[in-house]
């Protein structure tokens, strides 16, 4: 069975960086695909960023682009998101999922696309 756990979160100002970990442990050799989401209080989850685990290709929202960079340590089975300027409508739980299925799927950026998600990592940006 597959565990994805994520660290990194906590409070920062605006303007300030954090970066997000999500170690994925157990059967992660067929690994396609991780991706970062988000939900704040009252809204629905949202694609935040993924990465193609083979050739490594980024993927973004527009909100975050330029100011957030996804990352991979292939042989960890590790993936990581930095977070700089941080703005305060930036504040959400936060978690990883994983795609461990092979053939034809659906894009990154889509909750479809996983099949395993870590428990979440809030960060709080204060004003």
């Amino acid at each position: 069975q597959v565990q994805l756990v994520e660290s990194g979160g906590g409070l920062v100002q605006a303007g300030g960086s954090l970066r997000l970990s999500c170690a994925a442990s157990g059967r992660t050799s067929s690994t396609s695909a991780m991706g970062w989401f988000r939900q704040a209080p009252g809204k629905e989850r949202e694609f935040v960023a993924g990465i193609a685990w083979s050739g490594g290709t980024q993927y973004y929202a527009d909100g975050v682009r330029g100011r957030f960079t996804v990352s991979r340590e292939y042989a960890k089975g590790t993936v990581y998101l930095q977070m700089e300027s941080l703005k305060p409508e930036d504040t959400a739980v936060y978690s990883c999922a994983a795609d461990f299925r092979s053939g034809s799927r659906p894009p990154i950026a889509t909750m479809r696309r996983y099949d395993s998600w870590g428990q979440g990592t809030q960060v709080t940006v204060s004003s």
